[in-house]
């Protein structure tokens, strides 16, 4: 696990796009598994910029995203589907076909799971994850409790994660308490991951995941287990790591080669 403190979010952002980008030129047509909420559009917006100004290639990359609430239609403003084209897919020149986000108004969920699953195998697997991570440790929407080796299903949301997303809805009637999510077993398949965080009310989490026991009450706490796992986060949210000290030497002392 490679711990990277930086000053602040759009620090991380630049870093976090580089090693994106690095993935891309390196593998053309990689896969790329994506995540939603507030912490990555920073860095869907450093990509775009690379795109357009850099000419970093989309057009044989594909994607997947980790999640999306059942209930809302995908041209819902709050859906996950809209998130993605606002914030990048309208931005860069990826595939419509090759865009893949979790159908909210699946009709059989299960055998959607089992099929996005499959959809993901068939692809050739996750070349690079994009997590986030909740104020209590989860990554994508597998809450506390979550197996360790759970696929893509249904989960409930707790009053924790639905009192921090409820600023994204005007209308709190309207905020869904289930989602589907990739499961930690499906993250952990991927070949590489990069988790951010940013703020003090992450710092508990990180802590939690970097340093802590690993256990299912702590689901990104699974990520120690990952051969390639980039925990990028800003000064505020490495308030609580006992080590960061130590990482921070650890990425000024890395061999140029080595540096993102």
């Amino acid at each position: 696990m490679e711990v990277i403190i930086l000053s602040d979010p759009e620090a991380v952002s630049r870093v976090a796009a580089r090693i994106v980008a690095k993935c891309i030129r390196e593998k053309p047509h990689a896969v790329l598994g994506l995540a939603t909420g507030s912490t990555p559009v920073g860095l869907y917006r450093e990509l775009v910029r690379l795109h357009r100004q850099d000419g970093l290639d989309f057009s044989r990359v594909t994607t997947f995203n980790l999640d999306e609430y059942v209930g809302l239609p995908p041209d819902h403003p709050q859906s996950y589907h809209s998130f993605m084209r606002s914030q990048l897919f309208e931005h860069i020149n990826l595939r419509p076909d090759r865009a893949h986000v979790p159908d909210g108004l699946a009709q059989d969920i299960p055998q959607f799971c089992a099929d996005y699953e499959a959809a993901i195998a068939d692809a050739g697997g996750i070349d690079l994850q994009v997590l986030g991570i909740g104020s209590d440790g989860h990554i994508g929407f597998n809450e506390p409790s979550s197996s360790l080796a759970s696929r893509t299903r249904i989960k409930t949301l707790t009053p924790q994660t639905l009192r921090d997303n409820a600023r994204f809805f005007d209308d709190p009637s309207e905020q869904p308490h289930h989602v589907i999510t990739m499961g930690i077993g499906s993250i952990m398949d991927s070949r590489q991951v990069l988790l951010l965080a940013f703020g003090e009310g992450k710092a508990d989490a990180v802590a939690g995941a970097v340093e802590g026991p690993v256990g299912a009450m702590m689901p990104a706490s699974a990520l120690q287990f990952h051969p390639r796992a980039h925990i990028l986060i800003d000064e505020p949210a490495s308030t609580k790591l006992t080590r960061a000290a130590y990482y921070r030497w650890v990425y000024e002392q890395k061999p140029a080669w080595q540096r993102h």
